[in-house]
């Protein structure tokens, strides 16, 4: 398939979530013009087309790494661009106005490998009460209190009516949908730091299994790199998701964990 297209009106349904990047108010003390909508859901909503274009395959062994550049309010239109380069897709989510907010590409391997070296980050509870975001909370290297979540039906079916995907392939082959999976990247990072607003800017995503939508999946986390760039303060996370003890999913999580004033 050369090209394949999505279009979607997009829908901010983190307005009361503690992350206030979300809420109106808050978002415009930053410069913006209202709530973001989140990068997991903009995440969701590329998925769409490569799953058109590499099928249940991808869920197994596909990659993905996507950037966002330009934020997405709720009730703009978009349209998730893919289309093919090289040897896989380059990912384009581009506003009413032509504006590419996100950017991305996405692979097909011909077997599953690690977005990053070392899949073996070792489980860890969390620190109660949780600390403030910061250089020692955040330092390189700390792994993170780890997450268990069930992958339930009313998640599953909110999730998909959020992004609008309709692919049949999930309800099929009754498969999770890799969005729904992404957003506990950002769990584990507010479960275990106290946040103000933040806002995620990036992930490099490998799959390494398809996972069933009824799972218990595990979360576990380890800071790769905590920097400032621009008086914004970022951090990375390395983040492997494991069902039944084996690794389902692996990524690099990149946030912005404190906005410059």
């Amino acid at each position: 398939m050369a090209a394949t297209a999505y279009a979607v009106v997009a829908r901010n349904a983190a307005t009361r979530s503690d992350n206030r990047i979300h809420e109106d108010s808050v978002a415009k003390t930053y410069g913006f013009s209202g709530g973001l909508v989140p990068g997991v859901t903009l995440y969701g909503y590329l998925t769409r087309p490569v799953v058109e274009c590499y099928g249940s395959d991808w869920l197994a062994r596909g990659t993905i790494d996507v950037r966002f550049h330009r934020p997405v309010y709720d009730g703009g239109r978009v349209e998730a661009r893919a289309e093919t380069a090289g040897s896989g897709l380059s990912l384009r989510l581009i506003d009413s106005e032509g504006t590419e907010c996100v950017t991305g590409t996405a692979t097909l391997p011909d077997r599953p490998g690690p977005a990053f070296a070392d899949l073996d980050i070792a489980w860890a509870e969390m620190d109660d009460p949780r600390p403030d975001a910061g250089e020692e909370s955040l330092a390189p290297g700390r792994v993170l209190g780890s997450v268990v979540e069930a992958l339930d039906d009313e998640r599953y079916r909110g999730y998909l009516e959020l992004v609008e995907d309709d692919l049949d392939l999930y309800r099929r082959a009754d498969l999770a949908h890799p969005g729904g999976l992404i957003l506990t990247a950002n769990t584990i990072l507010s479960a275990n730091v106290r946040l103000g607003p933040w806002v995620h800017v990036g992930s490099t995503v490998t799959n390494l299994a398809t996972i069933p939508r009824r799972a218990v999946v595990e979360t576990r986390a380890r800071v790769r790199d905590r920097y400032g760039r621009k008086g914004h303060q970022f951090v990375e996370l390395d983040v492997v998701w494991l069902h039944d003890g084996a690794p389902v999913m692996a990524a690099v999580h990149t946030a912005i964990y404190q906005l410059r004033g």
